[in-house]
């Protein structure tokens, strides 16, 4: 995706966890979609991160949404994923996108990623890898409207 392209749907997930999304629900409101994969230490190590995000700015609107991109056969199993995301604490939805349908629509390669949209559904910013989370943090902040970083 480049910056400025439209949000893809969210079609073709083999389950949601924590309730559904449609991009139709998600106008108005800037949205953070998050790659992520159970088998991905780097993922799990910034999930913390993630979440301090989803806390801080949940009250100005903030919609995130993480996808689960499976990188083996392995990562295919629901129960291990259902179990990763009540463990790290993981209370937005979550799509489980074994049939790599979501990851098509966003031609997206790595895991952690991160696709930054504003409230006209207009990509802001990507991040891909845990090394970058101080620029997302700066974008987030200016997408949100906050003088503050994050």
């Amino acid at each position: 995706m480049k910056l400025r392209d439209e949000m893809p749907e969210f079609t073709g997930v083999a389950e949601w966890v924590n309730g559904s999304v449609a991009k139709a629900e998600l106008a108005g409101a800037p949205v953070l979609v998050h790659f992520w994969s159970i088998s991905c230490h780097s993922c799990k190590e910034t999930l913390p991160q993630l979440i301090e995000w989803r806390d801080q700015y949940r009250d100005k609107g903030l919609r995130v949404i993480s996808i689960h991109m499976p990188r083996s056969e392995k990562d295919t199993e629901v129960g291990p994923v259902k179990e990763a995301i009540q463990q790290y604490g993981l209370t937005h939805p979550v799509a489980i996108d074994n049939n790599h349908k979501i990851v098509d629509a966003y031609q997206n390669q790595y895991v952690p990623a991160y696709y930054l949209f504003d409230e006209e559904q207009k990509l802001r910013h990507y991040q891909a890898g845990e090394k970058g989370l101080s620029m997302l943090a700066k974008r987030l902040s200016r997408v949100m409207g906050s003088e503050e970083l994050a």
